[in-house]
């Protein structure tokens, strides 16, 4: 059985916490969460992939048990991520590697695989993201990341989750408690709140919305797969197949019962990226 490993690594200044999981000296396969997420929401995606690969799963600066950043504005971008990401990966030792990154986690692949490392990412999955999300959705996801909720407890807590949370598709209640367990943090009065700075979600709240990110798209060259949840939002269908078009040309594989975005860990959907990332 694998074992989930826990490493702090110090980076541009910054404390950054990774989940790791299989042998260290095997072939590495990075999995980037989304916007308001951590690296544990592929705890069962990373246990499956570990019996051949290093999985290496970072919680992004201001969330899970990362560090926060002291200047929001500068930190907490895309720009700032790629940064940490080449300088986490330099420390940890890794040369070339597969990427899967979701939503946010995607956008960061694709910007490393058109830049600084489009010599080291071999293999590229963008799970439920596009060069041009719907600003429609945005809005919707501003509406509660730019929240600050508070709860009674992690039962509370989980409830939240569950309903903001449902276009992830089927989880397991053992899923949903890992979830809640590692999206939590105590205030001062003792009360429940989410994980991340809440300074992430205003930086993001003040970025325009049309986002286009086509020329980056455009320099993408690695085998690339796109995953669209089927009722999602934010990844128009539209938007989708261009991408199979454009660039890389990418794989499209539409993802049943999921919304933003599929959560990578029921069997038909980690054999869609067994199927890319092994051929």
């Amino acid at each position: 059985m694998s074992i989930r490993r826990s490493l702090y690594v110090e980076v541009e200044g910054h404390e950054l916490h990774v989940t790791e999981w299989g042998a260290p000296d095997a072939p590495a396969l990075v999995m980037w969460h989304g916007l308001a997420r951590t690296g544990r929401d592929f705890d069962t995606a990373a246990r499956h992939f570990s019996a051949r690969y290093r999985v290496i799963c970072p919680d992004t600066l201001g969330r899970g048990l990362s560090g926060w950043a002291l200047l929001p504005d500068r930190d907490y971008t895309i720009e700032a991520y790629a940064g940490h990401a080449v300088g986490l990966l330099d420390r940890l030792g890794v040369g070339r590697c597969h990427w899967v990154g979701t939503s946010m986690g995607g956008l960061l692949g694709m910007a490393l695989a058109a830049g600084a490392m489009k010599s080291r990412i071999e293999r590229l999955v963008i799970n439920d993201i596009g060069p041009r999300p719907n600003p429609a959705a945005i809005t919707r996801i501003r509406a509660y990341v730019t929240a600050r909720p508070s709860f009674g407890g992690l039962r509370e807590l989980e409830m939240f989750l569950r309903q903001i949370y449902q276009p992830f598709g089927a989880l397991t209640d053992e899923e949903w408690r890992v979830m809640t367990e590692s999206s939590a943090r105590r205030r001062d009065d003792g009360r429940v709140t989410v994980h991340y700075d809440p300074e992430i979600m205003r930086v993001f709240a003040e970025q325009p919305d049309g986002l286009n990110c086509w020329p980056v798209w455009d320099g993408v060259a690695c085998p690339t797969l796109v995953l669209r949840g089927a009722t999602s939002d934010v990844l128009l269908p539209e938007v989708a197949e261009e991408m199979t078009r454009r660039g890389p040309a990418a794989q499209l594989v539409t993802i049943p019962g999921c919304g933003h975005a599929p959560f990578l860990n029921v069997a038909s959907q980690i054999e869609v990226l067994e199927r890319f990332l092994g051929s």
